[in-house]
């Protein structure tokens, strides 16, 4: 099984957080899509922000440690950390991302 995990972050923060992540073997891929803008309301008042999205993959046996990391690392003092169970994935792509994450 492969886990997609969801993260928004500051712009400046993403490739940073992206690269650690795959150099500690903690995700096998992570993909960044540039310039969203997010609304929501944080200590009562509502903010509009531009931020990254990163789209990262792991496995369920690695999320823990991921989700852990991930927030160390992250700016934000409540990061969003949103894992995905993957309902179907090409099996070759499976393969590479357990290969990937227990080749560190």
């Amino acid at each position: 099984m492969v886990q997609l995990v969801l993260c928004n972050c500051p712009p400046d923060a993403a490739q940073p957080l992206a690269q650690q992540l795959v150099e500690e073997g903690l995700a096998a891929c992570v993909n960044i899509i540039p310039n969203i803008t997010s609304i929501y309301r944080w200590e009562g008042e509502l903010c509009v922000d531009q931020e990254h999205t990163l789209l990262i993959k792991t496995s369920p046996e690695r999320y823990p440690e991921l989700a852990t990391r991930l927030a160390e690392l992250h700016p934000y003092s409540v990061p969003e950390i949103i894992a995905l169970d993957s309902a179907h994935v090409a099996s070759a792509y499976q393969s590479w991302v357990h290969e990937s994450l227990h080749s560190k």
